[in-house]
């Protein structure tokens, strides 16, 4: 698929964290034109596209076009920095009527919603995915900060073992978190995606 990303100024500064109760918002929707609206399609598209970034809190939009006439689907990531931002987008009348034009000149769309945690859950080859099973995820999880509390015990450990103890965790946790966000996690994703994500999405018939 071809790929165009549109990111406003200064969204890589903004973001929840995320644990936090309104946490970062990632939307996939999956949608493909009806046969003969495909040029009324890519106009609506690039219409809330632009809508959308002018949103509080949009973070930024990625859109995945068919690579060969054979293909219909369209894949549009966008992402807020905060839950709330995007629904009082999804809730506004801007949106309703963008709503109603999108059923006119495309099938019925596939939605997707990854907030907090589940964003670790995503693979390259796929930009989004429905989330595992909850009890997948904390294995998962699990075997990454195992891994890491055990690696930055026997690296680091004896180098800090002289420091009181709220510096002891101050360090350990400033390791750990980086390294399971972007190494680990993404790491172990792909390791065990035959696990995870047993079915692949499928486009549009």
């Amino acid at each position: 698929m071809a790929e165009e990303s549109l990111i406003p100024t200064g969204a890589e500064e903004r973001g929840g964290s995320l644990l936090d109760d309104d946490p970062p918002v990632t939307v996939l929707v999956t949608r493909c034109p009806r046969a003969g609206q495909e040029q009324a399609f890519e106009e609506y598209l690039s219409g809330i596209t632009a809508a959308a970034m002018r949103q509080p809190g949009h973070m930024g939009t990625t859109i995945f076009r068919p690579s060969s006439p054979k293909e219909r689907t369209y894949q549009i990531i966008f992402k807020f920095d905060h839950r709330s931002n995007l629904e009082r987008w999804e809730t506004s009348e801007e949106r309703a009527e963008w709503r109603a034009l999108a059923e006119k000149v495309s099938e019925p769309p596939n939605r997707q919603v990854a907030t907090g945690l589940e964003g670790w859950f995503s693979l390259p080859s796929r930009p989004l995915n429905l989330p595992p099973p909850r009890y997948k995820m904390t294995v998962i999880i699990w075997l990454g900060i195992l891994f890491l509390s055990a690696a930055t015990q026997l690296l680091v450990g004896p180098h800090i073992a002289h420091l009181p103890l709220y510096l002891r965790v101050l360090i350990a946790t400033t390791i750990v978190v980086p390294l399971m966000t972007m190494v680990v996690m993404p790491f172990l994703t792909r390791l065990f995606a035959w696990w995870l994500y047993p079915k692949r999405q499928k486009g549009c018939s």
